[in-house]
């Protein structure tokens, strides 16, 4: 799904080559097609596309990738429909956000 945005540079996905074996579970599970395999590694094509819906950490059989599910990009979205405004993470209220 390149091309999919959200608000850009806010995302708290994480990820560790260094750690990564190859298993491409990042690959199969995430739905925006961040990752990609290069080398036998997982390479990160596409940060600013993550929903940070943390399926690729939870699926890291070596614990490679981190992220904080459920805020950022994906709450921006949230907020901005129940508010009926542009999305926003709400950084400007709360220093800790992103």
């Amino acid at each position: 799904m390149i091309g999919m945005r959200y608000l850009p540079d806010v995302v708290t996905l994480e990820y560790d080559e260094t750690k990564c074996n190859g298993c491409q579970m990042c690959i199969i599970v995430c739905p925006h097609a961040v990752f990609t395999i290069e080398n036998k590694r997982a390479k990160m094509v596409d940060r600013d596309a993550c929903m940070e819906c943390g399926a690729c950490a939870k699926n890291c059989p070596e614990e490679a990738l981190s992220v904080r599910a459920g805020v950022g990009c994906a709450n921006a979205i949230i907020i901005g429909a129940i508010r009926n405004t542009e999305p926003t993470c709400g950084c400007e209220d709360n220093s800790s956000c992103c």
